[in-house]
C-alpha cells in the first residue's frame, strides 16, 4: 500500500504527470525537458527527484548532462496504460509537439555540421586508433565466411559496402533515408552501425530498428566509442552522446531480441572503440554464399 501511495503522491502534480508522458515516446536530458516545459533546469530536476524516488523514473549522468528515462516496467506500465486510456490532452500535445521542434532544430543543426566538416573526417576520426585497425578488428568480429546479405546503416561515404561488399550476397549502404530502411524487414544476415550510434538522439530505437531488419540468426555489428567525458565533443563535433557502456549497449540488444555475442576493446588514442556484436534470437539463417 506504501508504494502505491508513493506513486499517487508523486503523480499528483500536473508537472510531473507531463514529464511522465514525454518521458512515454524516449529517454530525454533535463535539458531537453526544461525547454519542452518551459520551466527552469533545478525547477524540472527537483520534480526529476520525487519520480526518481517512486521509482518512476531513473536518472543516468553523461558528461555535464542528466538524461532521464521511464523507471521499472513493472510500475510505470500501469501508469502509461492509464494516461493511453484517458488520452491525450491540449497540454500533451503540445508538449509532444514543442519536444518534436526541439528534436528537428538537432537534427538540423547536426546536418549542418556534418555537411560542413565533410572533409576533415580524418582529422575528426584522429581521436581514436587509426580506422585501419578498428576495420581489421571488424573483419576479425564477423569472421572469414561470406556475409550474405549486408545492410550498412548510416553508411556516410559508404566505406564499410567497400569493405565488406566482396564477402557479400547483396550489400546495400543506408545513409538519410529511413524510408529504405522501413522497407526492409528481415532481409538482412549482417547489419552494421560504425560510428553512426553517438551521433543518434535515441541510440536504442537505432539499435531496435536495426535488429528488425536482420534475419533469423542475424548478426548486428556496433562500432563506436566507449564511455568518455570529453564534454567539448557536444559542441564541436556535434556528438549527442559521450560514448557507450557495455551495460548501455547490452541492455539495448536485449531489448531488441539480440543476444550479445562479442565485445573487442581498441585503446591507444584519446578514445577508446569498442566493437559489439550481437545475434538475433532464432533459428540460424540458410548458408550464405558469396557472389
Amino acid at each position: 500500500m506504501k508504494l502505491a501511495l508513493d506513486i499517487f503522491r508523486a503523480l499528483a502534480d500536473e508537472t510531473r504527470l507531463r514529464i511522465v508522458a514525454l518521458l512515454a515516446s524516449m529517454e530525454l536530458s533535463v535539458g531537453e525537458l526544461a525547454q519542452v516545459l518551459g520551466q527552469s533546469q533545478p525547477r524540472v530536476s527537483r520534480h526529476i527527484k520525487i519520480l526518481v524516488d517512486a521509482g518512476l523514473a531513473e536518472r543516468r549522468k553523461e558528461g555535464s548532462w542528466v538524461f532521464v528515462a521511464l523507471g521499472a516496467d513493472a510500475l510505470v506500465a500501469p501508469v502509461i496504460a492509464a494516461l493511453t486510456a484517458w488520452g491525450a490532452d491540449a497540454e500533451t500535445q503540445a508538449d509532444v509537439a514543442r519536444l518534436e521542434a526541439v528534436r528537428a532544430d538537432r537534427a538540423a543543426a547536426a546536418a549542418a555540421w556534418f555537411q560542413a566538416h565533410a572533409g576533415e573526417w580524418d582529422a575528426i576520426r584522429s581521436l581514436h586508433v587509426a580506422e585501419e585497425q578498428v576495420e581489421a578488428a571488424m573483419l576479425d568480429v564477423l569472421g572469414g565466411a561470406p556475409l550474405g546479405r549486408l545492410v550498412d546503416i548510416g553508411t556516410g561515404t559508404g566505406r564499410m559496402i567497400e569493405l565488406f561488399a566482396p564477402r557479400a550476397v547483396h550489400a546495400l549502404g543506408i545513409d538519410k533515408s529511413s524510408e529504405m530502411l522501413r522497407l526492409a524487414d528481415a532481409a538482412a544476415d549482417v547489419a552494421i552501425l560504425h560510428h553512426v550510434l553517438h551521433f543518434a538522439q535515441q541510440p536504442g530505437a537505432a539499435i531496435a530498428e536495426a535488429a528488425r531488419v536482420l534475419d533469423a540468426g542475424g548478426r548486428l555489428l556496433n562500432a563506436d566509442v566507449a564511455s568518455h567525458d570529453r564534454e567539448d565533443l557536444r559542441a564541436r563535433d556535434a556528438h549527442t552522446r559521450l560514448g557507450f557502456s557495455d551495460a548501455q549497449i547490452d541492455g539495448w540488444f536485449t531489448a531488441a531480441g539480440l543476444m550479445p555475442a562479442r565485445i573487442e576493446t581498441l585503446e591507444g588514442g584519446e578514445l577508446t572503440v569498442k566493437l559489439w556484436l550481437g545475434r538475433k534470437i532464432g533459428e540460424p539463417v540458410r548458408e550464405a554464399k558469396a557472389a
